[in-house]
């Protein structure tokens, strides 16, 4: 990535030294800060695709000085930009205008799937969730299946799956804000997998059209999709988004049973 200068490798060396518990003081994030402007930590970071990374840590990194800062207080943002992986079944019960919800979000790995397909009893709606920008990575626990693939073919089977034959689902089109900055330096007919794509290069929106119809396709006849582009860290998005989910579950509910 080019030449490295000796205080360079200095600062590289230090903080692969570092703990990963260690305190984050002002020392230790100037260093920090130093290292991920240099101009080969960006060029890397442009490759991020290749590797198994978390795409918010750039939210962090860029805003290190505020978040060493004594007294510092996570707000909104930096609680959204946070990332935990799903593991096993966690259950959300909350009412809306009356109405009572019960919501399963289950962890969507391969290895985390069998542990909630027994969930689906007297469901009303299925909100499966896609992150748009991942359409040229790979899965963390196979390197050789594309993310977008993967999702897809989750989604073919949940279709197809006989006992889900009448149910609804909500396709959430996730992290449109990360897929907007990728897309503009990477088009989708350069990943092997979906080299079919014949839009526009670097387009937005017809990237979005192509990757909703790979979704649409596999729905049957009889089964009610609707769907969103959603960013998780936009609370003003993600409320109009609630709202959307609420009254298309209801609507669920009431096909469901032959009132509408």
């Amino acid at each position: 990535y080019g030449f490295v200068s000796d205080e360079d490798q200095a600062y590289y060396d230090f903080l692969l030294g570092v703990k990963d518990m260690s305190l984050l003081n002002s020392a230790l994030a100037a260093i920090i800060k130093i290292v991920w402007e240099k101009e080969p930590i960006q060029r890397a970071w442009k490759l991020r695709h290749e590797f198994q990374v978390v795409e918010s840590m750039s939210f962090f990194l860029n805003d290190i000085g505020r978040i060493s800062s004594p007294g510092y207080m996570a707000n909104a943002q930096d609680i959204l930009h946070a990332r935990l992986r799903s593991t096993g079944i966690t259950v959300d019960r909350f009412t809306i205008d009356g109405s009572c919800f019960e919501m399963y979000d289950v962890g969507g790995q391969r290895n985390e799937r069998k542990k909630w397909i027994h969930c689906f009893d007297n469901v009303n709606a299925i909100i499966f969730v896609v992150a748009l920008n991942e359409y040229d990575q790979m899965l963390f626990e196979d390197e050789a299946t594309n993310r977008m693939t993967d999702a897809i073919g989750l989604f073919r089977d949940l279709c197809s799956h006989p006992g889900f034959e009448r149910f609804s689902f909500i396709l959430f089109l996730n992290k449109k804000d990360l897929y907007e900055i990728k897309i503009r330096e990477k088009d989708i007919a350069e990943v092997a997998d979906f080299c079919d794509y014949s839009g526009p290069a670097f387009s937005y929106n017809h990237g979005i059209k192509y990757f909703l119809e790979k979704f649409r396709e596999l729905k049957r006849k009889d089964q009610t999709l609707w769907h969103h582009v959603t960013c998780a860290t936009d609370t003003s998005n993600i409320r109009v988004v609630f709202n959307y989910s609420k009254d298309a579950i209801l609507r669920s509910v009431l096909e469901n049973r032959a009132f509408v």
